[in-house]
């Protein structure tokens, strides 16, 4: 009968460490995402620098992009465009992300504690 129970326990551990290791990626903090459809925009969440929202905006408007657009903190800041959008888009709208924005704010925060 405990030989039953400590299979049944030893199971169900197994089960949990294949669950935690399919689907607890690596996901950082999301500071914002954007999503786009035919050049406008439906839907946002977070804090967008203004400048970048006005940029990428008209990126948006003049390529008629339907996509998302996001930027996650997991150390340093990466930004996400879907896989959608062309090479050469992504990087028009990599050029007017504000990475010294966020790195800026690290180092304030930094200063500030020492």
């Amino acid at each position: 009968m405990t030989a039953t129970v400590l299979k049944v326990i030893f199971i169900l551990v197994g089960l949990i460490l294949i669950y935690k290791l399919i689907f607890s990626g690596k996901k950082g903090l999301t500071l914002f995402e954007m999503h786009f459809k035919q050049g406008r925009m439906t839907e946002h969440k977070g804090k967008i620098p203004e400048k970048f929202l006005r940029e990428c905006k008209a990126i948006a408007k003049a390529e008629k992009l339907t996509c998302v657009v996001r930027a996650e903190k997991a150390g340093e800041v990466r930004l996400h465009v879907s896989a959608n959008v062309g090479d050469s888009i992504t990087q028009r709208i990599r050029n007017v992300f504000p990475f010294e924005y966020y790195d800026k704010k690290t180092i304030d925060k930094s200063r500030q504690a020492g």
